[in-house]
């Protein structure tokens, strides 16, 4: 991977004070994709005021109604979260992991960040395919929103600082519309043999969907794989 695959989201960001920052910090470590989920109105003069010299970086950031729009094109995304349990993906990664990862896998890849009062939502980290979360004192775990932007940003510079040009021939793995298409064929043959006669496929189809996130696959896997389940189906009929 290198620094040009990373495209950061911001779910609901609240403050154009925050954002300009995000900007800022983006620029000061090499990148430069942004874009917003639903954000609050921003105020440009602030935004720009401080994102100082970053002024680009909000030109170019995007701005989608939903994070399944805004990541649709890539292949994996990593919710970023201090609040962890069942429906929160229990394991996660610290920054410095999450940039180890990604040095060794190909593009591109999402970080997703909260908003400024309340994080993440759980639908929002469930869509995640991966979560990952800074150290900090228990006794005021909580970030400023910029800073923790700067934190991951950092670490990945650090780590994909010296890949900044495209390999010639790269993997190029599906991105997150390619694999939910791959996850409702899948589906759709294990449903055509019975397997879902019991409450459980949504959970299943997450399952899948992180997991062929998380695996890279390619168009070709992808058939591939679908093409299997596609005849264990039509041999059982």
């Amino acid at each position: 991977m290198v620094l040009s695959d990373l495209i950061f989201i911001l779910c609901r960001p609240s403050e154009p004070g925050n954002t300009g920052a995000v900007c800022r910090v983006l620029k000061n470590m090499g990148l430069s994709r942004l874009r917003l989920v639903a954000p609050a109105p921003m105020d440009d003069g602030v935004v720009r005021a401080r994102a100082v010299h970053a002024g680009d970086v909000w030109e170019q950031a995007r701005v989608f109604d939903s994070l399944e729009s805004a990541a649709a094109d890539c292949s994996l995304v990593i919710g970023t979260t201090r609040r962890r349990g069942r429906r929160r993906k229990s394991i996660t990664m610290t920054p410095r992991e999450a940039a180890a990862y990604l040095r060794e896998r190909p593009g591109p890849a999402a970080l997703v960040f909260g908003n400024e009062r309340t994080g993440l939502e759980d639908r929002e980290l469930r869509f995640c395919n991966l979560a990952s979360h800074i150290p900090a004192d228990g006794a005021f775990p909580s970030l400023n929103l910029s800073h923790a932007v700067q934190i991951y940003a950092y670490e990945l510079f650090t780590a994909l600082g010296s890949a900044r040009d495209e390999p010639k021939g790269r993997w190029a793995p599906l991105d997150q519309t390619g694999i939910n298409t791959l996850v409702h064929s899948v589906s759709a043959s294990l449903e055509s043999l019975g397997f879902y006669k019991h409450p459980g496929r949504e959970d299943q189809e997450q399952f899948f969907r992180d997991i062929f996130s998380r695996a890279a696959l390619n168009a070709g896997e992808a058939r591939y794989l679908e093409n299997i389940f596609a005849k264990t189906a039509r041999l059982a009929r």
